[in-house]
């Protein structure tokens, strides 16, 4: 009896954090998919994002373009997979009848045979982590607990990233809007000490003159800055409170 060799497990919360941002996790994702399973050539890994399923990183020459493949009609085994949470086998896309024409577009593109896993199923970070082989029946001697416990593991780090992610967003939205506040408050001085009134009715000033001449009240503000001083907007409060 033949034993199966052995693969290590991938750690993938130590993955996500030796990377540095969500893209380069997924990639590092996409090449751990390959290395357990020696006989596939490509993998592909796909996210709905806004409503629309995305190649958001891939392995090997062909992946991405055998996914966009599958958006294209909106059928596939990958979206398959992603859509029902179900693991999708393809062992030879030649005798293959579903899916319309992507079976033979498959073969025709050097995927004999194909896995699709699904990720995060059921949730607004759903995908599929897709692995795409030269010959029929390439994976049909492939361990798939390795596999299916990568992709289970990839669920819980793919939706910690995006929370780090959109925590980062945030973070700059943040920044952002402190940024524009600044720039306000300094406008509101100025016309303070030029109409000689309080800081909400220069602001109504602003706030008219912004309206009036159809412009965000943070560009009508630097504007009036930059006019007034000879220099750009102050990136932070020039009297930060204590």
């Amino acid at each position: 009896m033949t034993e199966t060799p052995f693969v290590p497990a991938v750690d993938v919360t130590a993955l996500l954090l030796d990377t540095d941002t969500l893209d380069a996790f997924l990639g590092a994702l996409a090449h751990h998919a390959l290395d357990l399973a020696p006989n596939a050539t490509g993998c592909g890994v796909t996210l709905e994002r806004q409503g629309r399923p995305v190649t958001v990183s891939s392995a090997g020459p062909t992946a991405t373009e055998l996914d966009e493949a599958q958006y294209g009609q909106d059928d596939g085994p990958c979206l398959q997979a992603m859509r029902t949470g179900t693991t999708i086998s393809v062992p030879d896309t030649l005798n293959e009848k579903r899916w319309g024409t992507y079976p033979a577009y498959a073969a025709t593109h050097g995927a004999r045979s194909s896995l699709s896993l699904p990720i995060a199923p059921h949730t607004h970070t759903a995908g599929a982590l897709n692995l795409y082989a030269p010959h029929p029946h390439a994976f049909d001697t492939t361990d798939h607990q390795p596999l299916h416990l990568l992709a289970a593991q990839a669920t819980g780090a793919i939706a910690l990233a995006q929370r780090l992610s959109d925590a980062r967003q945030f973070t700059d939205d943040l920044h952002t809007a402190l940024q524009s506040r600044t720039t306000i408050d300094q406008a509101i001085g100025i016309i303070m000490g030029q109409q000689r009134c309080t800081p909400d009715h220069a602001f109504t000033i602003l706030r008219s003159a912004s309206q009036h001449r159809n412009t965000k009240l943070r560009d009508l503000c630097a504007e009036l800055i930059t006019t007034t001083t000879g220099q750009p907007p102050a990136a932070t409060p020039l009297h930060p409170r204590p």
